[in-house]
């Protein structure tokens, strides 16, 4: 058998910056163990797969070391490799995921353009945290949020984003924390935005994430009402780094950025 697989950097336009990811089209669903598989051969922090559904395509996402029900950058990647390598000529792409719909649409600039995808905000509430936290991440927080229920990714906030440049967390401290990612951001002050952020989750494979589009469903509701605006511009500022143009539409968050194809391969197995 053998697969294409594609690979491009989400929210940059420049190559070897923002987030990496792998996309591999189907015809149909193949074995969860061989996606899985696939995945960790790529060992990016996450691989996309499709497959044509109706008027769009069901969209999954593997890191290295299991599946995940939602991911920005690789949805990002995903749509700028149908667009541009795979022949899609609608303005607009629906992907059905575990997530639900998620919607990518081309936005014209000038001579260029971005991509704006449509994902659903998260409803997140305060919690209190114990001591673990502050000596797992090497800082103390200001405050946290959850979504009540879920252990996917929990919202850190810092005092500073020079706080949030500084930090280095116990890997596996972190990864002992009962949720997959901790999103840690503070404001922009410095930095030229109205956030900034970093994404750690190695519980399932992923040290630090260079650019983490899901987290920022966290955060932009966070941040727009904490800083009393819709409209928010965000950066992540791991070592790769990333730049979002982000707004939150009642229910939904939007987040603008641009992709850039690194290769072209195939599959064989």
């Amino acid at each position: 058998m053998q697969l294409p697989i594609y690979q491009a950097d989400a929210f940059t336009s420049e190559l070897f910056r923002g987030n990496p990811a792998a996309y591999v089209p189907l015809t149909r669903w193949l074995d969860d163990r061989l996606l899985q598989q696939i995945a960790a051969e790529n060992n990016l922090a996450e691989t996309a797969f499709t497959v044509p559904a109706g008027h769009g395509f069901e969209l999954r996402w593997f890191t290295p070391g299991e599946e995940v029900p939602l991911c920005g950058h690789a949805t990002l990647v995903t749509a700028h490799l149908l667009w541009t390598e795979l022949g899609f000529i609608d303005d607009e792409i629906h992907f059905f995921t575990r997530s639900g719909e998620l919607i990518v649409r081309r936005e014209r600039e000038g001579e260029g353009e971005r991509l704006a995808l449509d994902f659903p905000a998260q409803n997140i509430q305060p919690i209190s945290l114990g001591k673990e936290y502050a000596e797992a991440l090497n800082a103390e927080p200001l405050s946290a949020m959850e979504v009540p229920g879920s252990d996917d990714q929990l919202l850190v906030e810092f005092a500073s984003a020079n706080i949030v440049a500084g930090l280095d967390p116990d890997m596996r401290a972190v990864a002992r924390l009962p949720y997959k990612g901790v999103i840690c951001t503070a404001p922009g002050d410095g930095f030229d935005c109205d956030f900034v952020s970093r994404f750690f989750a190695p519980a399932i494979g992923i040290d630090e994430d260079p650019v983490t589009g899901s987290a920022h469903t966290y955060m932009v509701p966070f941040w727009a009402t904490k800083l009393d605006k819709t409209s928010l511009k965000a950066k992540q500022i791991s070592a790769r780094g990333g730049e979002l143009d982000c707004a939150l539409k009642g229910e939904r968050v939007i987040m603008r950025g641009r992709a850039v194809t690194y290769l072209r391969g195939q599959i064989t197995l």
